[in-house]
């Protein structure tokens, strides 16, 4: 765990970060539910903290909005989707959570009233409490539409006129963002500094035996993006992180605390001995 003495930290309980609790402080559903764009998205920005979270009786649904197929390196684009998917089952399986695929086109996701409503049934369907996705400002257009997409679902969740044959949610799920590779938007510039940092250095071997199985990942870098060893990579940027905060590994978070969204801080509190929160100024310095 991240050493609280050290002088850059301050436990999350003793931060202010413009959070109004509510009246509903206790009644969010123990279910998270982490929708990304692609396969292997949630492996690298939040799988140790999905680990840590599972540890605490939360149940855990990994949905994409794709199941990737337009980076084959010499396979079809439908060899690929079903590569993809059984990296994807695998995966899961070690953390126990359950999987989801939308089942949206890889490299040609638009916000439609069709995806909409998909998202909408299926965080209803499981009994969202807290939601996972990308950053608004993703380097990658699959990524920021997703976050687009997950976003408005959230929120229309509850609402009872949806056309969707699963009842509304009686309280709109907690939203978080996730990172983005190697911490930049869109436009290469760095992203704006997380609100907080988890210590997933007990969990870094979960994460990491989730990623490795999507192998095809690695073949796809390596030839097209001449990263030569993706996972490697991607613990890289976590022990980059935990230095940070003075422990060997991390992951970082946004909580969406815009327009009608409940600013509790449920996942901050539940992990407590795990986050930790870096002062402003010092951060990606």
């Amino acid at each position: 765990m991240a050493d609280t003495n050290h002088q850059a930290l301050i436990k999350y309980k003793h931060m202010k970060l413009n959070t109004e609790k509510t009246s509903v402080e206790n009644t969010f559903n123990k279910t998270v539910v982490v929708i990304h764009a692609h396969p292997g998205d949630t492996e690298a920005f939040c799988a140790g903290t999905l680990k840590l979270l599972s540890d605490k009786g939360f149940r855990i649904i990994i949905a994409t909005m794709t199941p990737g197929g337009m980076e084959g390196i010499n396979t079809t684009l439908e060899e690929t989707r079903k590569i993809r998917q059984e990296e994807s089952k695998v995966s899961a399986s070690i953390l126990g959570a359950e999987l989801y695929c939308l089942g949206q086109k890889d490299g040609f996701l638009f916000d439609s009233e069709e995806v909409r409503l998909q998202t909408i049934e299926l965080l209803r369907k499981v009994k969202a409490g807290v939601v996972f996705t990308h950053l608004p400002n993703d380097y990658h257009i699959d990524k920021r539409t997703t976050s687009q997409i997950v976003e408005t679902a959230s929120m229309l969740s509850t609402y009872p006129n949806i056309p969707c044959k699963e009842k509304p949610l009686e309280i709109t799920p907690l939203l978080y963002h996730t990172s983005t590779f190697n911490f930049s938007d869109h436009l290469g510039n760095p992203i704006i500094p997380p609100h907080f940092f988890v210590d997933i250095t007990s969990s870094i071997d979960t994460k990491m035996a989730m990623l490795t199985k999507h192998n095809s990942q690695q073949i796809l870098k390596r030839a097209m993006h001449k990263i030569e060893n993706y996972h490697e990579m991607i613990e890289e940027l976590g022990e980059e992180l935990g230095e940070r905060i003075g422990a060997k590994h991390a992951e970082v978070f946004w909580q969406h605390l815009g327009g009608g969204f409940l600013k509790n801080p449920f996942v901050q509190d539940e992990l407590s001995e795990y986050v930790v929160f870096h002062k402003i100024d010092d951060l990606f310095a």
